[in-house]
C-alpha cells in the first residue's frame, strides 16, 4: 500500500485527530491528506442522507441511461439473473404500506432481488454512484444517479411514470420503501442505538456472551497452515487458474514443486492497455474466463475483411449471443482509439 493510501485509510477509517496522532508517532510514514483528496474520497451517503450531492433526475431519462450503461447486466427491467440477481421483483403494494416485505418472512419468494432487502433508500443511491457502471465506476453524474433510480423505483411500483427524484424528495421516498422495517440494529455493534419501530435499536447491547480462552495458545500463527493437506488441493491447483481479481495467479497447492518459469520480459503496450482497461477480468489470452479467450476470437474474425470495424462496434456498444448468454457490457467510456489499438492486437494475435 502507498503511503498516500496509508493516509486516506487512517483517515477514513479513524478521523482526523487519530490520523495527526498516527503520522506524529511514525515520522517519516505518509502525509496528512489534503482537504481535497479527503473530497474526492469521502463520497458515501448515509441513511441520513449526509453527503448526498444536489441533484435531480425523472423515470425517462433513467430509463435512458439504464439501457444504455446497465440493462446488459441488469435486464431492461432489472430482471436478469444471468449476470448478477434480479435488481426488482418480489414486493407488494401492502410491502409499501407496512415496510416489510412479506415474502422474506414467509418464505415464497423465490429469488430475494435488491429492493426486497435493501431498506434504505440511500445504499441504493450510494452503490449506483460509487460502483456503477460495472466498465467504469465512478462515471455517472448525480443527476444520471437520480434519474436512474428514478426508473429502478419505478419499476418496483414505488413511484410514478412521470416522477422526478432529487436530492429535496428522496427522504419522503425512503417512507415507501418496501422493506424500510426490515433492518436492525438489535446487536452491540450499534451501541446506544435507541430502540424504533421494527425492533431497530437495543441500547448496545452485545448479541453474544464468552469468555477469552488464553490457554494453549498457538505462539506463532502461520499463513496457509490452517486448512489440512487433504483440503488444499479440493479445489484444483490454484496456481494454475486464473485470478480474475489481483496481479498474480493463485498459490501451488498440488503439493509439487512448482516449475521454474521463465522471466518475464515487459508486457507489450497494447497488453497493459487490456489489463489498465478490465479486459482481462473477463478475458484470458488463451483461455476462457466470463467471455471467450483472445485466441478464440481472433480465429474466429482473423479472414474476416472487415473484422477490425466490427469488432470496434461490438466491443464499444456491449452485446450479448455471439459467444452464449452472458452479456457484455458496453466499453463506450473508452476512447476510439485506444479500442482500436486493442481489436488489433486481438485480431493479431494478442503477443
Amino acid at each position: 500500500m502507498s503511503r498516500f493510501s496509508k493516509s486516506i485509510l487512517v483517515l477514513a477509517l479513524f478521523g482526523a485527530s487519530t490520523a495527526t496522532f498516527a503520522f506524529d508517532n511514525y515520522k517519516g510514514i505518509g502525509r496528512p491528506a489534503t482537504p481535497a483528496e479527503i473530497k474526492a474520497w469521502d463520497i458515501d451517503v448515509r441513511p441520513d442522507f449526509k453527503g448526498l450531492p444536489k441533484g435531480s433526475g425523472n423515470v425517462d431519462r433513467g430509463q435512458e441511461l439504464f439501457e444504455e450503461k446497465c440493462a446488459s447486466c441488469h435486464g431492461t427491467f432489472g430482471e436478469s439473473n444471468e449476470v448478477f440477481t434480479p435488481l426488482i421483483g418480489g414486493t407488494t403494494k401492502d410491502d409499501i404500506k407496512t415496510g416489510r416485505v412479506k415474502g422474506l418472512s414467509s418464505g415464497e419468494l423465490p429469488q430475494r432481488t435488491t429492493f426486497t432487502k435493501v431498506a434504505t433508500i440511500s445504499t441504493v443511491f450510494d452503490y449506483i454512484q460509487r460502483a456503477m457502471p460495472w466498465t467504469a465506476p465512478k462515471s455517472l453524474k448525480p443527476d444520471d444517479v437520480y434519474a436512474i433510480l428514478a426508473y429502478m423505483l419505478n419499476l418496483a411500483e414505488i413511484v410514478p411514470a412521470d416522477f422526478t427524484l432529487s436530492d429535496k424528495n428522496i427522504a419522503e421516498v425512503q417512507k415507501l420503501m418496501p422493506n424500510r422495517y426490515g433492518m436492525t440494529t438489535d446487536h452491540g455493534m450499534w451501541p446506544g442505538a435507541p430502540a424504533k419501530k421494527g425492533g431497530i435499536g437495543n441500547g448496545g447491547i452485545p448479541d453474544v456472551k464468552n469468555v477469552a480462552c488464553m490457554k494453549n495458545c498457538k505462539p506463532e500463527a502461520k499463513i496457509g497452515s490452517t486448512l489440512p493437506d487433504y483440503a488444499r488441493n479440493a479445489h484444483g491447483n490454484l496456481a494454475e487458474q486464473t485470478r480474475s481479481v489481483g496481479p498474480v495467479r493463485g498459490v501451488n497447492t498440488s503439493g509439487d514443486a512448482p516449475a521454474a518459469q521463465p522471466a518475464a520480459g515487459a508486457a507489450s503496450p497494447a497488453m497493459e492497455l487490456a489489463q489498465k482497461s478490465g479486459c482481462m477480468a473477463c478475458h484470458g489470452v488463451n483461455n476462457k474466463i466470463v467471455g471467450p479467450g483472445f485466441n478464440e476470437i481472433q480465429a474466429r474474425y482473423k479472414d474476416q475483411p472487415d473484422a477490425e470495424t466490427r469488432l470496434v462496434a461490438k466491443v464499444k456498444a456491449g452485446g450479448q449471443g455471439v459467444w452464449g448468454a452472458i452479456p457484455m457490457p458496453p466499453n463506450s467510456h473508452l476512447p476510439d482509439a485506444d479500442l482500436t489499438t486493442l481489436v488489433k492486437w486481438i485480431l493479431s494475435g494478442a503477443k
